[in-house]
């Protein structure tokens, strides 16, 4: 059995899986007490992940009707991520790993994305293309097999997610203001607002998107807010976030084949990924192009523990050792 724990942001979640890679238990509390400061505040994640922690672990195990005994690999995101989240969740693991006596593997959070759509889609094929859209990170991946990953491209500024969310704040939604966005873009025109594409013409697989926020901000300080321009702005704003993404995909698709790599699945992973509106786009664009997208299932999107179980699973699986004194990085990069 692997337990799992990842605290590297505002969710708080522990998982338990076995060798064959089902889940038997997998609990997620999302912290609610960021909302009324419009983010994240470190210092409080750090006190609630501890807290809940302590609740949710006793929780998982009897959900999966064992003991701590019964553990054989104790897992925790390492890295990227909050210092003081990471510390808490890798210090319960490596802890209980130490007084069970069994090896503790310290998990890149990053990677665990990467690999989230393998849970429930066992069949794509390495290599695969994986478009990493989060709120802290926006970044393109080649990922040639488990521990073998490409950066090809990423954001020069804001991520993909945390942009979503400085609008949402700007068009008086409350946070965290993905799903908020999707709902009044449903309501809107998406034509009504003509917002800035940056990076249209450069040549690298790189993103851009804080120039889109600041025109928003922009428009919006001009406006009598209503529902309307909440609802028009939210559409028009989804749909140039949906141009660049398949506009850059298609750049990328283009560099792919010039370097004569086989590819048949594209995935789109992290939080941003649960949006239906760009799932729906990307795929016809995939579609067109003769490939498959392939997205986990939303439970696996957003952060969670049993991305890092998997990854724990497969490093396991594919004897990398883990790195035993390895410190907690908020800045740790995929290489």
């Amino acid at each position: 059995m692997i337990l799992a724990i990842e605290t590297s942001c505002d969710e708080t979640s522990v998982a338990i899986m076995n060798f064959k890679g089902f889940l038997l238990s997998h609990i997620t509390i999302n912290q609610k007490n960021h909302k009324k400061f419009g983010g994240v505040v470190p210092e409080i994640a750090s006190r609630e992940h501890l807290q809940i922690l302590q609740l949710i672990i006793p929780r998982a195990l009897e959900k999966a009707n064992i003991s701590l005994n019964n553990i054989k690999l104790f897992s925790a995101t390492c890295g990227p991520g909050l210092v003081g989240g990471l510390l808490v969740g890798s210090n319960f693991a490596r802890s209980m790993a130490i007084g069970c006596k069994k090896t503790f593997y310290p998990i890149n959070h990053l990677e665990g994305h990467l690999l989230s759509p393998l849970i429930n889609n066992k069949k794509i094929s390495f290599p695969y293309l994986a478009l990493l859209l989060t709120g802290g990170h926006t970044q393109t991946y080649i990922v040639n097999n488990i521990n073998s990953y490409e950066l090809i491209g990423e954001s020069v500024d804001d991520a993909v997610g945390e942009v979503f969310d400085k609008v949402a704040k700007i068009l008086g939604l409350s946070y965290p203001g993905g799903a908020l966005i999707e709902k009044r873009a449903k309501l809107g025109n998406s034509k009504k607002y003509n917002l800035p594409h940056p990076l249209e013409k450069d040549k690298t697989l790189n993103f851009s998107f804080s120039g889109i926020k600041t025109s928003v901000n922009i428009i919006i300080k001009k406006s009598i807010i209503s529902e309307n321009v909440v609802n028009n702005m939210s559409a028009s704003f989804q749909n140039k976030i949906i141009d660049i993404l398949v506009k850059k995909l298609d750049k990328t698709l283009n560099f792919i084949n010039q370097r004569k790599i086989n590819i048949s699945d594209v995935v789109i992973v992290g939080g941003v990924a649960s949006n239906k509106k760009i799932r729906y786009s990307l795929k016809k664009f995939c579609k067109k192009n003769k490939l498959n997208l392939l997205y986990p299932l939303n439970q696996f999107c957003s952060d969670n523990a049993a991305m890092i179980a998997w990854t724990c699973l497969q490093h396991y699986k594919n004897k990398i050792k883990p790195k035993l004194n390895f410190k907690v990085d908020p800045r740790w990069q995929l290489k």
